[in-house]
């Protein structure tokens, strides 16, 4: 699955120094948040990045390069700094969003199970569907024209490169193999990308030690 993942040029002219770290983990069982995953939590809002952190401005900026507004629908990392103490959804996705305020990132957790053929970040053409759920019933939206997408053979998987989500495939204590994308733009440099994605991995290994692990850095020559 993740060596077939790819980033189309369109996207890549945006921002040459877009990278993606893709982390294949199989095996999980997961399960609502815990002690454990709560503390992870609390030890990273300690050392968060702040808002106005250059990490988290080149991923407003790069937002504007495509017209995004991002004080409207902000980049993920830009909404998790600013709402502490971080929201908890369960052990994944807990141990996820504390790599991602402690490094600046935006980090996308997926349900592989869920998906219908290759991961790939491109510009939409505004027709791909992409499932929502609004006032409490399950909705199709669509992309702008150009706005950057992750997205799969059935349609959009991530809105605004890494705003929201949808419904199909985010990651439930149910899942048990995922797909997590940390995506890097400078100044983070490569060393650290891969250093959050250690950590990451180290996490998810606490949480089920006998998981199966791939990594794959997409995007960056």
């Amino acid at each position: 699955m993740i060596e077939d993942i790819w980033v189309d040029p369109a996207v890549s002219a945006l921002r040459p120094d877009f990278a993606v770290l893709v982390i294949g983990v199989y095996g999980l069982r997961n399960g609502p948040t815990d002690d454990r995953s709560r503390a992870w939590l609390a030890e990273a809002a300690e050392k968060a990045v702040a808002a106005d952190d250059a990490r988290v401005e080149a991923w407003r900026e790069t937002y504007r390069a495509f017209g995004a507004k991002p004080q409207r629908t902000r980049p993920s990392v830009d909404a998790l700094v600013r709402r502490m103490p971080p929201p908890e959804i369960n052990r994944v996705v807990d141990a996820y969003n504390a790599i991602s305020i402690r490094h600046g990132l935006p980090i996308g957790g997926e349900d592989l199970t869920r998906y219908e053929g290759t991961a790939r970040l491109v510009r939409a053409t505004g027709d791909e569907p992409f499932e929502v759920v609004e006032r409490g019933e399950p909705t199709i939206d669509h992309p702008e024209v150009g706005e950057v997408v992750w997205r799969d053979d059935r349609g959009v998987t991530c809105r605004r490169w890494n705003w929201r989500q949808c419904v199909r495939t985010r990651i439930t204590e149910e899942t048990t193999d995922a797909l997590f994308l940390l995506e890097r733009l400078a100044p983070l440099s490569i060393e650290e990308l891969r250093a959050a994605g250690d950590e990451l991995a180290g996490l998810l290994e606490d949480v089920t030690p006998e998981i199966r692990t791939e990594f794959r850095l997409v995007g960056f020559d």
